[in-house]
């Protein structure tokens, strides 16, 4: 009906007129017959050629659709769904994409500053990635910078001996660390290069405000002083463990003004955790019975010792001391083996004990490199007994435990001021 209804008035307007017509009738006027023949056909193709266009699509499209072999709920069920996966990736994209440029403000400039952190805003997410600091570093630095404490010293040289007293008077504030929030400090002096002679204050149970007043003296000629560093470590004495330092105080002597005495205040600043050095191991076997009363000590190697020589060997030998209450009873000493780091004895000495006395016995090892001119240097040391710790108790028991059977066991080396500052720890608890 549509096609008849628009193809009915170019039948009337297309037809060509007859003779008879162009002889009666005046010929319309120009202007107005070409207008019209011209606007109304051209508007009316225009319109009918949009029309059959999508009449055209749409029929095509049903013809399609008509032949998915799905009824139309399942295909409008599809549709609806491939337009909420399309929402969804659009919403995703739009997400992210605002998300960059969050992220994007709140980085730092060129001058380093956060420009969120300028405009008064916080983020502490940002700033952690930033930073690049794991945890365990940030509670590090936490601890570095809390005040570990002062310590109170006075200093005096006398040019005409040639002395050099240093005076340990008192700490105060220390940092806890034991789990009682207390501390069992102790001072060590030591003159730096030079680490051989140290000096170590009695150790104070549970506090943080000790009182020493303690001097130690140091012979040293007036000349090498300006090379020399005072060193003082507070440590917190550990009966089961490594001693740790809480702080220390260095001072130059070059810096120091030695015409006067002087007496101060300083706090204490972190002090560098070195590595322990591997000073070798010694094995040795003990023995007692009970009955004879009579102690055996077998010195029978040692491995891995440090270097000592210049030629990187040793001359080692080793000392045995017997001690009761801080003195020393007896002592024996092993023959000198030559330029080597893993020396073999299987020496034995014998000492007379009295069971009674065996609880307050302690054994001291210490293993020495042999030097012809100047003093022997000690490579490291060791104690047994039932006031030691660890593996020195362990070994201890265990030849109480099995009388009149020699029992061996190995045990590591520590630095000799280590083993006499807990020596001294030792004889301060009576």
């Amino acid at each position: 009906m549509k096609f008849h209804l628009f193809s009915k008035p170019q039948a009337v307007a297309a037809p060509e007129p007859t003779g008879t017509t162009t002889q009666t009738m005046a010929p319309p006027t120009p202007g107005v017959v070409s207008t019209t023949a011209e606007a109304s056909p051209g508007s009316n193709n225009t319109e009918i050629s949009k029309n059959d266009m999508f009449e055209e699509i749409k029929t095509k499209f049903m013809n399609e659709i008509d032949k998915i072999p799905l009824p139309p709920w399942a295909l409008i069920a599809i549709a609806v769904v491939a337009a909420l996966l399309i929402l969804t990736c659009c919403f995703c994209i739009i997400k992210k994409c605002c998300c960059k440029k969050k992220k994007k403000k709140g980085k730092k400039g060129k001058d380093g500053m956060n420009m969120k952190n300028m405009q008064g805003g916080e983020d502490d997410d940002e700033d952690e990635g930033e930073t690049g600091l794991t945890e365990e570093e940030k509670e590090e630095e936490e601890k570095e910078q809390e005040p570990l404490g002062k310590l109170q010293y006075s200093i005096d040289y006398d040019f005409e001996n040639t002395k050099l007293t240093i005076g340990i008077l008192q700490a105060a504030d220390l940092m806890s660390m034991d789990s009682g929030g207390t501390s069992d400090p102790y001072v060590r002096v030591c003159l730096l290069p030079d680490k051989k002679k140290k000096f170590d204050t009695k150790v104070h149970k549970k506090t943080l405000n000790p009182v020493f007043n303690e001097t130690f003296v140091f012979k040293v000629p007036y000349e090498e002083l300006g090379g020399k560093t005072l060193c003082m470590s507070v440590y917190d004495y550990d009966r089961f463990s490594k001693h740790d330092v809480i702080g220390e105080v260095k001072l130059p002597m070059n810096t120091i003004d030695l015409g006067r005495p002087i007496e101060e205040w300083r706090d204490l600043e972190s002090a560098d955790q070195e590595e322990p050095e591997k000073l070798g191991d010694i094995c040795i076997s003990l023995r007692y019975v009970p009955t004879a009363g009579k102690l055996t000590v077998c010195i029978l190697e040692a491995k891995n010792l440090k270097k000592m020589d210049a030629c990187g060997l040793s001359d080692p030998y080793v000392k045995i001391q017997l001690l009761q209450g801080g003195k020393r009873l007896k002592k024996k000493k092993t023959t000198v083996k030559k330029n080597t780091l893993n020396p073999y004895y299987n020496e034995s000495f014998s000492f007379e004990i009295p069971l009674e006395q065996m609880q307050k016995i302690l054994v001291v090892v210490t293993v020495f490199d042999y030097d012809k001119i100047g003093k022997n240097d000690a490579i490291g040391k060791i104690f047994v007994g039932s006031k030691a710790t660890g593996l020195g108790l362990k070994h201890w028991s265990d030849m109480l435990a099995n009388p009149r059977r020699p029992i061996a066991q190995w045990h590591a080396l520590q630095p000799e001021e280590d083993i006499d500052g807990q020596l001294a720890a030792l004889n301060a608890k009576k």
